[in-house]
């Protein structure tokens, strides 16, 4: 009597580290990667695993398949939620938001495809969003008869402020990549087939800096966004002078000098 091996589940988030590049890939394809509880957990896990791995110093999130980098939380898991069951998964989801954008390393969102609700909310986390000429994004929270829960109200009105961002909330209209771009949702928009090497090569090129310097300048953006200029402009100020006790600022100034490429260590 024979038995038929069992394969095991495919991984629901991929990691391929090129180089100092590690590419996070969401992979519910055939559910266009829809964020579940247990989706949420597995980006949660690699994010905490790349977080920790001295030798990354840039994150790529994007997603399986052609048609969507997350095309929204899962509707179908949602639809019976109690008020409580509802509060705890909105904490799940912008806890895994807030993780992205706490990263020590930039997080660059490769948007391949649809980018709504939960979706767009894991994009506003990251600090760069590059996207496909195909790309589609929006939060239609309002569409379904609620708003959406994984901070992207809070972030959105941040980053394009707070009247645009009444008219993508509000109006729970989707978004074209080129329409995002000019709100600034958006960074860069590339031919579907160019995104994640576009991504890639901006990773390595924030990875040959000084992770040091980067990891500062991540942290002072994101503090001096939600303080008074001045305190701002203090906190950035002790910042650069705290960069003059590392290694990799005496690296950095005598390479410059020198007139030869920096080989910074983290140091």
């Amino acid at each position: 009597m024979t038995s038929e091996s069992v394969q095991p589940a495919p991984a629901l988030v991929l990691r391929d580290d090129q180089g100092p590049v590690a590419v996070l890939t969401l992979n519910r394809p055939a559910a266009l990667n829809a964020l579940n509880a247990e989706l949420l957990s597995a980006l949660r896990d690699r994010l905490v695993e790349v977080a920790g791995d001295a030798a990354i110093r840039a994150v790529i999130v994007t997603g399986a398949g052609e048609k969507a980098f997350v095309a929204g939380a899962d509707i179908a898991a949602m639809q019976t939620m109690s008020p409580d069951e509802a509060l705890a998964f909105a904490r799940s989801g912008g806890a895994v938001a807030q993780q992205i954008a706490r990263m020590p390393q930039p997080v660059i969102a490769a948007v391949n495809g649809f980018a709504l609700g939960g979706g767009c909310e894991l994009a506003l986390a990251c600090d760069i969003v590059l996207a496909s000429s195909k790309a589609k994004l929006g939060l239609p929270e309002v569409t379904l008869g609620v708003i959406p829960g994984f901070g992207g109200t809070q972030r959105l009105l941040r980053i394009i402020g707070v009247h645009a961002a009444r008219r993508w909330v509000l109006s729970g209209d989707v978004f074209g990549a080129d329409d995002a771009l000019r709100y600034g949702v958006v960074q860069e928009v590339h031919p579907p087939e160019e995104l994640l090497t576009k991504a890639i090569e901006l990773g390595k090129r924030i990875a040959n800096r000084g992770p040091l310097a980067v990891a500062a300048a991540k942290r002072v953006l994101a503090q001096g966004a939600d303080l008074p200029l001045d305190a701002a402009i203090e906190t950035e100020a002790h910042a650069f002078a705290a960069c003059f006790a590392t290694a990799d600022q005496r690296e950095g100034m005598a390479a410059f000098v020198a007139k030869r490429p920096a080989a910074f260590t983290g140091r």
